[in-house]
Protein backbone atom coordinates (compact mmCIF):
# COMPACT_ATOMS: atom_id res chain seq x y z
CA UNK A 1 0.00 0.00 0.00
CA UNK A 2 1.03 3.63 -0.45
CA UNK A 3 2.12 5.94 2.33
CA UNK A 4 -0.11 8.96 2.93
CA UNK A 5 1.41 12.25 4.02
CA UNK A 6 -1.44 13.68 6.07
CA UNK A 7 0.38 16.97 6.63
CA UNK A 8 0.82 17.44 2.89
CA UNK A 9 -2.83 16.57 2.31
CA UNK A 10 -3.91 19.47 4.53
CA UNK A 11 -1.11 21.73 3.36
CA UNK A 12 0.45 22.31 6.79
CA UNK A 13 3.88 21.83 8.33
CA UNK A 14 4.59 18.93 10.68
CA UNK A 15 5.01 21.49 13.47
CA UNK A 16 1.61 23.08 12.83
CA UNK A 17 -0.57 23.83 15.85
CA UNK A 18 -3.95 22.21 16.40
CA UNK A 19 -5.60 25.52 15.52
CA UNK A 20 -3.68 25.79 12.23
CA UNK A 21 -4.66 22.23 11.32
CA UNK A 22 -8.31 22.92 12.10
CA UNK A 23 -8.32 26.10 9.99
CA UNK A 24 -6.65 24.32 7.07
CA UNK A 25 -9.22 21.54 7.23
CA UNK A 26 -12.16 23.95 7.31
CA UNK A 27 -10.79 25.84 4.32
CA UNK A 28 -10.38 22.65 2.30
CA UNK A 29 -13.79 21.33 3.42
CA UNK A 30 -15.47 24.37 1.89
CA UNK A 31 -13.40 24.08 -1.27
CA UNK A 32 -13.81 20.36 -1.96
CA UNK A 33 -17.18 19.44 -0.52
CA UNK A 34 -18.78 17.32 -3.27
CA UNK A 35 -22.11 19.10 -3.00
CA UNK A 36 -20.67 22.47 -4.03
CA UNK A 37 -17.24 21.92 -5.58
CA UNK A 38 -16.71 22.05 -9.36
CA UNK A 39 -13.37 20.21 -9.11
CA UNK A 40 -13.39 16.90 -11.01
CA UNK A 41 -11.74 15.00 -8.13
CA UNK A 42 -13.64 16.78 -5.36
CA UNK A 43 -15.13 13.69 -3.75
CA UNK A 44 -11.84 11.78 -3.57
CA UNK A 45 -10.01 14.87 -2.37
CA UNK A 46 -12.68 15.51 0.26
CA UNK A 47 -12.40 11.97 1.63
CA UNK A 48 -8.60 12.19 1.64
CA UNK A 49 -8.44 15.40 3.63
CA UNK A 50 -11.16 14.18 6.03
CA UNK A 51 -9.05 11.12 6.75
CA UNK A 52 -5.99 13.30 7.30
CA UNK A 53 -7.90 15.49 9.74
CA UNK A 54 -9.24 12.41 11.53
CA UNK A 55 -5.65 11.60 12.48
CA UNK A 56 -4.08 15.03 12.97
CA UNK A 57 -6.89 16.49 15.11
CA UNK A 58 -6.42 13.73 17.72
CA UNK A 59 -3.29 14.27 19.88
CA UNK A 60 -2.79 10.53 20.41
CA UNK A 61 -3.25 9.51 16.77
CA UNK A 62 -1.07 12.39 15.64
CA UNK A 63 1.70 11.40 18.06
CA UNK A 64 1.51 7.81 16.83
CA UNK A 65 1.55 8.89 13.18
CA UNK A 66 4.57 11.12 13.84
CA UNK A 67 6.33 8.09 15.28
CA UNK A 68 6.66 6.78 11.72
CA UNK A 69 9.17 9.54 11.04
CA UNK A 70 9.42 12.27 8.43
CA UNK A 71 11.44 10.31 5.89
CA UNK A 72 8.38 8.82 4.20
CA UNK A 73 7.09 10.41 1.01
CA UNK A 74 3.54 10.34 -0.27
CA UNK A 75 3.00 7.43 -2.66
CA UNK A 76 5.91 5.31 -1.40
CA UNK A 77 5.19 1.68 -0.66
CA UNK A 78 4.58 1.28 3.04
CA UNK A 79 4.09 -1.42 5.63
CA UNK A 80 3.68 -0.70 9.37
CA UNK A 81 6.80 -1.51 11.42
CA UNK A 82 6.66 -4.71 13.52
CA UNK A 83 6.61 -2.70 16.76
CA UNK A 84 3.95 -0.28 15.49
CA UNK A 85 1.81 1.09 18.29
CA UNK A 86 4.09 0.18 21.18
CA UNK A 87 3.94 2.67 23.98
CA UNK A 88 0.46 3.91 23.04
CA UNK A 89 -2.93 2.92 24.35
CA UNK A 90 -5.83 4.03 22.17
CA UNK A 91 -9.57 3.74 22.33
CA UNK A 92 -12.13 5.29 20.04
CA UNK A 93 -9.68 4.88 17.17
CA UNK A 94 -12.37 3.87 14.70
CA UNK A 95 -12.55 0.54 12.93
CA UNK A 96 -12.15 1.01 9.20
CA UNK A 97 -11.88 -0.89 5.97
CA UNK A 98 -10.74 0.07 2.52
CA UNK A 99 -13.38 0.41 -0.17
CA UNK A 100 -15.83 2.75 -1.76
CA UNK A 101 -17.79 5.45 0.02
CA UNK A 102 -21.38 4.50 0.85
CA UNK A 103 -22.63 7.95 -0.07
CA UNK A 104 -21.63 11.10 -1.84
CA UNK A 105 -20.60 13.83 0.55
CA UNK A 106 -21.53 11.83 3.66
CA UNK A 107 -19.34 13.96 5.92
CA UNK A 108 -20.26 14.94 9.49
CA UNK A 109 -23.35 17.17 9.73
CA UNK A 110 -23.14 18.01 6.03
CA UNK A 111 -21.32 20.90 4.39
CA UNK A 112 -19.19 23.12 6.61
CA UNK A 113 -19.16 20.66 9.49
CA UNK A 114 -15.40 20.62 9.62
CA UNK A 115 -15.09 20.96 13.40
CA UNK A 116 -15.25 17.21 13.90
CA UNK A 117 -13.89 15.89 10.64
CA UNK A 118 -15.15 12.36 11.37
CA UNK A 119 -15.72 10.18 8.31
CA UNK A 120 -18.99 8.87 9.61
CA UNK A 121 -20.40 6.51 6.99
CA UNK A 122 -17.40 6.90 4.72
CA UNK A 123 -14.73 4.23 4.55
CA UNK A 124 -11.08 4.77 5.32
CA UNK A 125 -8.08 4.06 3.13
CA UNK A 126 -6.05 0.89 3.43
CA UNK A 127 -3.22 3.01 4.87
CA UNK A 128 -5.45 4.32 7.65
CA UNK A 129 -6.86 0.84 8.32
CA UNK A 130 -3.40 -0.66 8.71
CA UNK A 131 -2.49 1.95 11.33
CA UNK A 132 -5.71 2.61 13.21
CA UNK A 133 -8.26 0.10 11.93
CA UNK A 134 -9.67 -3.16 13.21
CA UNK A 135 -6.48 -5.21 12.91
CA UNK A 136 -4.12 -2.65 14.38
CA UNK A 137 -3.00 -2.16 17.98
CA UNK A 138 -5.22 0.95 17.95
CA UNK A 139 -8.46 -0.83 17.17
CA UNK A 140 -11.36 0.63 19.11
CA UNK A 141 -12.82 -1.41 21.92
CA UNK A 142 -15.03 1.44 23.04
CA UNK A 143 -14.36 4.94 24.22
CA UNK A 144 -12.82 5.15 27.66
CA UNK A 145 -13.99 8.34 29.34
CA UNK A 146 -11.65 10.34 31.51
CA UNK A 147 -11.96 10.00 35.26
CA UNK A 148 -13.68 12.60 37.39
CA UNK A 149 -11.53 14.82 39.58
CA UNK A 150 -12.46 16.31 42.95
CA UNK A 151 -11.20 19.49 44.58
CA UNK A 152 -12.14 21.83 47.43
CA UNK A 153 -13.12 25.47 47.17
CA UNK A 154 -13.45 27.83 50.16
CA UNK A 155 -15.80 30.81 50.17
CA UNK A 156 -17.08 33.33 52.69
CA UNK A 157 -20.61 33.16 54.07
CA UNK A 158 -21.48 36.39 52.25
CA UNK A 159 -20.37 34.78 48.97
CA UNK A 160 -22.57 31.77 49.70
CA UNK A 161 -25.48 34.17 50.24
CA UNK A 162 -24.96 36.36 47.15
CA UNK A 163 -23.18 33.96 44.81
CA UNK A 164 -19.82 34.75 43.29
CA UNK A 165 -17.39 33.97 40.46
CA UNK A 166 -13.90 32.61 40.92
CA UNK A 167 -10.99 32.06 38.53
CA UNK A 168 -9.17 28.88 39.55
CA UNK A 169 -5.69 27.84 38.45
CA UNK A 170 -5.68 24.07 38.03
CA UNK A 171 -3.08 21.59 36.92
CA UNK A 172 -4.36 18.77 34.77
CA UNK A 173 -2.70 16.21 32.50
CA UNK A 174 -2.65 16.83 28.76
CA UNK A 175 -1.04 14.76 26.05
CA UNK A 176 2.07 16.03 24.32
CA UNK A 177 2.66 15.32 20.64
CA UNK A 178 4.70 12.25 21.49
CA UNK A 179 1.71 10.80 23.35
CA UNK A 180 3.10 11.25 26.86
CA UNK A 181 1.10 13.20 29.46
CA UNK A 182 2.32 16.32 31.23
CA UNK A 183 0.76 18.62 33.81
CA UNK A 184 -0.24 22.02 32.42
CA UNK A 185 -1.76 25.05 34.08
CA UNK A 186 -5.38 25.58 33.21
CA UNK A 187 -7.58 28.52 34.22
CA UNK A 188 -11.22 27.72 34.95
CA UNK A 189 -14.00 30.21 35.57
CA UNK A 190 -16.29 28.94 38.33
CA UNK A 191 -19.74 30.38 38.96
CA UNK A 192 -20.95 29.75 42.51
CA UNK A 193 -24.73 30.15 42.72
CA UNK A 194 -26.49 32.06 45.53
CA UNK A 195 -27.54 29.77 48.36
CA UNK A 196 -24.79 27.19 47.96
CA UNK A 197 -24.45 25.13 51.13
CA UNK A 198 -21.44 23.65 52.90
CA UNK A 199 -20.40 20.38 51.27
CA UNK A 200 -22.41 21.01 48.10
CA UNK A 201 -20.72 19.82 44.90
CA UNK A 202 -20.34 22.12 41.92
CA UNK A 203 -19.85 20.21 38.65
CA UNK A 204 -17.61 21.53 35.90
CA UNK A 205 -18.33 19.35 32.90
CA UNK A 206 -15.32 18.18 30.91
CA UNK A 207 -12.74 19.70 33.28
CA UNK A 208 -11.55 16.38 34.73
CA UNK A 209 -9.10 13.87 33.27
CA UNK A 210 -8.80 13.95 29.47
CA UNK A 211 -10.25 10.92 27.73
CA UNK A 212 -8.27 8.27 25.94
CA UNK A 213 -8.88 8.55 22.22
CA UNK A 214 -12.13 10.35 21.40
CA UNK A 215 -14.03 9.54 24.57
CA UNK A 216 -15.50 12.17 26.80
CA UNK A 217 -13.31 13.97 29.33
CA UNK A 218 -14.14 13.50 32.99
CA UNK A 219 -15.77 16.16 35.14
CA UNK A 220 -14.35 18.27 37.94
CA UNK A 221 -16.37 18.37 41.15
CA UNK A 222 -15.70 21.23 43.55
CA UNK A 223 -16.77 20.63 47.16
CA UNK A 224 -17.84 23.90 48.76
CA UNK A 225 -16.46 24.80 52.17
CA UNK A 226 -17.77 27.94 53.89
CA UNK A 227 -15.37 29.71 56.22
CA UNK A 228 -16.46 30.39 59.81
CA UNK A 229 -18.06 33.82 60.25
CA UNK A 230 -17.42 36.24 63.09
CA UNK A 231 -21.15 36.85 63.69
CA UNK A 232 -23.17 33.98 62.24
CA UNK A 233 -23.18 30.24 62.87
CA UNK A 234 -24.32 28.21 59.87
CA UNK A 235 -26.53 25.12 59.98
CA UNK A 236 -27.61 24.03 56.51
CA UNK A 237 -29.35 27.11 55.14
CA UNK A 238 -30.18 28.51 58.60
CA UNK A 239 -27.96 31.01 60.38
CA UNK A 240 -27.87 31.94 64.06
CA UNK A 241 -26.76 35.26 65.53
CA UNK A 242 -26.08 35.81 69.22
CA UNK A 243 -27.54 39.23 70.12
CA UNK A 244 -26.37 41.00 73.29
CA UNK A 245 -29.19 42.88 75.06
CA UNK A 246 -29.28 45.04 78.18
CA UNK A 247 -31.26 43.81 81.21
CA UNK A 248 -33.88 46.55 80.80
CA UNK A 249 -34.30 45.68 77.08
CA UNK A 250 -34.97 42.07 78.01
CA UNK A 251 -37.26 43.01 80.89
CA UNK A 252 -39.22 45.84 79.28
CA UNK A 253 -38.98 44.93 75.60
CA UNK A 254 -37.24 47.00 72.94
CA UNK A 255 -36.80 47.58 69.21
CA UNK A 256 -33.20 46.88 68.21
CA UNK A 257 -31.25 46.79 64.93
CA UNK A 258 -30.06 43.28 64.03
CA UNK A 259 -27.53 42.45 61.29
CA UNK A 260 -28.58 39.86 58.69
CA UNK A 261 -26.86 38.55 55.56
CA UNK A 262 -29.13 40.76 53.49
CA UNK A 263 -28.60 43.90 55.58
CA UNK A 264 -29.75 45.28 58.97
CA UNK A 265 -33.39 44.90 60.06
CA UNK A 266 -35.41 46.09 63.06
CA UNK A 267 -36.42 43.38 65.52
CA UNK A 268 -38.85 43.63 68.46
CA UNK A 269 -37.62 42.04 71.67
CA UNK A 270 -40.67 40.91 73.69
CA UNK A 271 -40.95 42.09 77.31
CA UNK A 272 -39.79 39.52 79.82
CA UNK A 273 -37.27 37.89 77.41
CA UNK A 274 -34.62 35.62 78.92
CA UNK A 275 -31.01 34.99 78.03
CA UNK A 276 -30.82 32.08 75.57
CA UNK A 277 -34.28 32.76 74.13
CA UNK A 278 -34.43 32.59 70.30
CA UNK A 279 -36.32 34.83 67.89
CA UNK A 280 -36.95 33.63 64.35
CA UNK A 281 -36.57 35.76 61.22
CA UNK A 282 -38.15 33.72 58.41
CA UNK A 283 -36.36 33.65 55.06
CA UNK A 284 -33.34 35.57 56.34
CA UNK A 285 -30.91 32.67 55.98
CA UNK A 286 -29.30 31.39 52.77
CA UNK A 287 -31.55 31.58 49.70
CA UNK A 288 -33.00 28.38 48.32
CA UNK A 289 -36.19 26.37 47.99
CA UNK A 290 -37.11 26.83 50.74
CA UNK A 291 -34.92 29.67 51.96
CA UNK A 292 -33.24 29.31 55.33
CA UNK A 293 -34.15 31.29 58.44
CA UNK A 294 -32.11 33.47 60.77
CA UNK A 295 -32.34 32.76 64.48
CA UNK A 296 -31.51 35.54 66.95
CA UNK A 297 -30.39 34.15 70.28
CA UNK A 298 -30.64 36.68 73.09
CA UNK A 299 -27.81 37.10 75.53
CA UNK A 300 -28.50 39.39 78.50
CA UNK A 301 -25.35 41.35 79.29
CA UNK A 302 -25.04 43.06 82.66
CA UNK A 303 -23.54 46.55 82.78
CA UNK A 304 -20.38 46.90 84.90
CA UNK A 305 -21.07 47.41 88.62
CA UNK A 306 -17.86 49.21 89.48
CA UNK A 307 -19.02 52.84 89.67
CA UNK A 308 -20.76 54.18 92.83
CA UNK A 309 -23.92 54.88 90.80
CA UNK A 310 -24.05 51.34 89.40
CA UNK A 311 -23.45 49.83 92.83
CA UNK A 312 -26.26 51.94 94.28
CA UNK A 313 -28.69 50.80 91.55
CA UNK A 314 -27.81 47.14 92.03
CA UNK A 315 -28.22 47.50 95.79
CA UNK A 316 -31.63 49.09 95.28
CA UNK A 317 -32.70 46.27 92.95
CA UNK A 318 -31.57 43.69 95.52
CA UNK A 319 -33.69 45.29 98.23
CA UNK A 320 -36.83 45.96 96.19
CA UNK A 321 -37.17 43.07 93.73
CA UNK A 322 -36.85 40.16 96.13
CA UNK A 323 -35.47 38.07 93.23
CA UNK A 324 -33.94 34.61 93.70
CA UNK A 325 -32.64 33.17 90.41
CA UNK A 326 -32.05 29.76 92.10
CA UNK A 327 -35.49 29.34 93.58
CA UNK A 328 -36.40 26.49 91.24
CA UNK A 329 -33.36 24.54 92.40
CA UNK A 330 -34.69 24.26 95.90
CA UNK A 331 -36.52 21.07 96.65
Amino acid sequence: MEFRDYYKVLGVERTASADAIRKAYRRLAHKYHPDVSKEPNAEARFKEMQEAYEVLKDPEKRAAYDQLGSQWKAGEQFRPPPDWGSGFEFSGGGRARAGRSRGRGAGPRGFGAGEDGGLGEQDFSEFFSSLFGGGSPFAAEGRRPGRDHHARIEIDLEEAFRGTTRMLELKRPELKRDGTPELRNHTVRVTIPPGVTAGQLIRLAGQGEPASGRGSAGDLYLETHIRPHRLFQLDGRDVTLTLPVAPWEAALGASVTVPTLGGPVEVQIPPGSQSGQKLRLRGRGLPGKPAGDQFVQLKVVLPPGTSPEAKALYEEMRRKLNFDPRAELEG
